[in-house]
């Protein structure tokens, strides 16, 4: 099939639009689903071969596209204006999905819990951030609490800055959360001693340290995108 085939003159069960609703979202790769984003206003183009060329410009990799800017969108061919916007409005009501639905108090008293709750706030983030999940005494979520940025690899946290948003809180316990731009969660010499540096403040203050969370980015080496620093033996103060 030509690459200049129009859309219209595809098999009705080849084109997107027509197999999720056939066999439902879940079951398109990544380029339909961007084609079918795209689709209006493409004249003699495949668009999902244009949805194609969209991911090879940025590796293959959703995230990489979800941080580009409407510019550098505009820099595949087939993509103008309208269409990156289409792109950027999709990415960031993903991400407002994400916010909306931590909104709900979820009960956070275990690793996967809180990556699964945090994974989206943070797999976009180019520099570290630190945040601080602040819990009522059934593990549930008060609030999130933004404590510092980083640079590129590195970001200062002390306790004064943590507890004084748990106390205002009112809260009883809470979960130290930050990122690895670098994609490896591996907790770093710096991670560890916060880490306990943290825990001492809270056992003086009775508000409990539940767990510290690094979340990088899963690898074919390493299945797991997050590292406990609970889990990896490093919780004692």
């Amino acid at each position: 099939m030509s690459e200049s085939l129009r859309l219209k003159d595809q098999p009705a069960n080849q084109r997107p639009r027509e197999r999720l609703v056939s066999v439902g979202a879940d079951a398109l790769l990544p380029a339909e689903l961007i084609a079918i984003l795209l689709r209006t206003g493409l004249k003699g183009a495949n668009a999902v071969e244009v949805g194609r060329n969209v991911l090879r410009k940025f590796g293959g990799s959703l995230t990489a596209l979800a941080l580009a800017s409407v510019d550098d969108m505009r820099q595949v061919p087939g993509i103008g204006r309208d269409k990156a916007v289409t792109l950027a409005a999709a990415f960031a009501l993903a991400r407002r999905m994400e916010a909306e639905q931590r909104e709900t108090s979820p009960v956070l008293d275990n690793p996967l819990t809180v990556v699964r709750y945090m994974r989206e706030e943070n797999r976009l983030k180019n520099v570290e951030e630190f945040q601080a999940l602040l819990l009522n005494s059934r593990k549930r979520l008060i609030r999130l609490e933004i404590i510092s940025h980083g640079l590129l690899d590195t970001v200062l946290v002390h306790p004064r800055e943590v507890f004084r948003a748990a106390i205002a809180a009112n809260a009883a316990a809470l979960v130290l959360v930050h990122n690895h731009p670098s994609g490896d969660p591996t907790p770093s010499e710096a991670d560890i001693k916060t880490t306990r540096d943290l825990i001492r403040a809270g056992q003086l203050l009775k508000i409990e340290v539940v767990d510290h969370i690094i979340i990088g980015h899963a690898s074919p080496d390493r299945p797991k995108d997050y590292s406990s620093l609970r889990e990896l033996g490093h919780f004692y103060a």
